[in-house]
């Protein structure tokens, strides 16, 4: 990744507004640019549509909106807010924390209004962290599905996202980027830009990257996208853009092995525990899932037991990724503890010795509150690892999205969104509050697509 002074050549191509990279972010910015009457072009490097959007649940945090309210639900910016600084024990920018908050039910209500997309709120179980039911997906709770609908979006309104393209060079004069250089099956080309959104998420596919700012993960399975270079950080830091909370970080410790499947944490959140190879319980499931990566990476060959039951099962089974593990065998299940203890090859008796010592009101040994009803028949259980799913920090950025210079001055013309930009994640892995990453994919995607085409209009103007 390079940063260099503009070509005297002509560019092959110019546009108004470029984003690089065709996830969740990249394509909302592209359709907000759009609506607002601004010519964009998309490049992917990949060879279609996908980023980390396409791995995850697809669900997107949002409070006071429509859908919540249709469902009962009380909620406002406000408290969503302190949800994010509680679990990141302040450690965010507020100002940050309350643009997000305050935009991402508009943003879920104009994706849904504008374009289609048929949201509606997780209601049969909460996610750590959060005070209200607030999580907002589509049909099949996939990421997939969301990354499909939104390039079906930007394809029937003209929207040119180009892949197999990977920019490599970014051009400037002084403060202002002028284009940049890709790579493609066929070469080399230039394509000049009036603005340019940086969508292309974060480090986690850098290996170097990772051992640099995120030592304590390093040797966690990889289960982001790996198209995830940590291009935005190299570029900001060879333009001298700030960047923030570099090691902040999404884990997760409930990912089938070896199948490789995410579990939902509904089998946590509704009653479920976790056990190592001893069949013992070694934390409190219940602070999530993103700093159970480490936890479940700290036990004996870096393995747990997720143990649940049929009625978990049940909930959820709403996930794609639920029905395909059991699909992929990886689900076991018996009628007894014993018999489950057997199939799963841990100790004789452990599993009813464990379950036997929660107890029934108050606070266990770890200081976890069990709201829900006890384990019964039929019991299942999944072996899962703990894994790295997408880094946190990135660059600082203003309320309209623009990147921060080292100075405190914005970059006129640099947006940064979703993984680029730095989130409301603190600084390490416990500050990750479900849904942060598509919340910041969603919202920055929406403000700096907005935010370029009011820009490059005004330029086009001359004012």
């Amino acid at each position: 990744m390079r940063v260099r002074p503009t070509p005297e050549a002509p560019f092959d191509l110019e546009v108004p507004v470029l984003i690089i990279g065709a996830g969740a972010s990249g394509m909302v910015a592209a359709l907000a640019a759009a609506d607002s009457g601004c010519e964009v072009l998309v490049i992917e490097a990949d060879p279609m549509p996908s980023g980390s959007t396409a791995l995850s649940a697809g669900l997107i945090p949002a409070a006071g909106t429509r859908f919540q309210r249709d469902a009962g639900i009380d909620d406002d910016a406000e408290l969503f807010a302190a949800d994010i600084q509680a679990k990141a024990k302040g450690e965010n920018a507020q100002a940050l924390v309350d643009l997000l908050a305050r935009n991402a039910g508009p943003a879920i209500e104009w994706l849904a209004d504008r374009f289609d997309l048929p949201f509606s709120v997780v209601t049969d179980f909460d996610y750590p962290g959060h005070s209200r039911r607030r999580m907002h997906g589509l049909p099949s709770r996939s990421g997939r599905e969301l990354v499909d609908r939104l390039r079906a979006s930007c394809e029937s309104r003209g929207i040119d996202i180009i892949c197999n393209r990977r920019a490599v060079t970014l051009f400037r004069d002084e403060d202002r980027i002028t284009g940049v250089e890709v790579e493609s099956p066929d070469g080399t080309e230039s394509i000049g830009c009036e603005a340019l959104i940086l969508a292309c998420n974060g480090f986690g596919g850098n290996r170097d990257m990772v051992a640099r700012f995120l030592p304590e993960i390093e040797g966690a399975l990889w289960f982001g996208h790996d198209g995830n270079k940590g291009d935005a950080v190299i570029w900001g830091e060879a333009l001298g853009a700030d960047c923030h909370h570099l090691g902040a970080y999404q884990g997760h410790g409930n990912v089938a092995t070896p199948h490789g499947i995410l579990i939902t944490w509904a089998v946590i959140t509704e009653g479920g525990i976790q056990v190592n190879v001893n069949g013992r319980r070694f934390w409190d499931e219940s602070q999530g899932y993103s700093e159970a990566a480490r936890a479940v990476l700290a036990q004996p060959d870096g393995v747990a037991w997720t143990i649940f039951d049929a009625r978990i099962a049940a909930v959820a089974r709403q996930f794609q990724d639920f029905k395909d593990a059991e699909a992929a065998g990886a689900i076991r299940t018996s009628d007894t503890l014993d018999e489950l203890s057997a199939i799963c090859g841990l100790p004789e008796g452990a599993l009813t010795l464990t379950l036997g010592a929660i107890p029934h009101a108050g606070a266990d040994n770890f200081g976890r509150v069990f709201g829900r009803p006890p384990l019964e028949p039929r019991y299942c259980a999944v072996k899962v690892t703990g894994a790295l799913f997408h880094t946190q920090g990135g660059l600082s950025i203003a309320s309209d999205a623009r990147v921060v210079g080292k100075s405190g001055d914005v970059f006129p013309n640099l947006f940064a969104s979703g993984g680029a930009a730095v989130g409301v994640s603190g600084s390490g892995d416990s500050g990750y509050l479900s849904g942060n990453g598509l919340l910041a994919a969603v919202v920055l995607g929406l403000i700096a697509g907005r935010s370029a085409a009011q820009q490059t209009t005004k330029e086009q103007a001359g004012t």
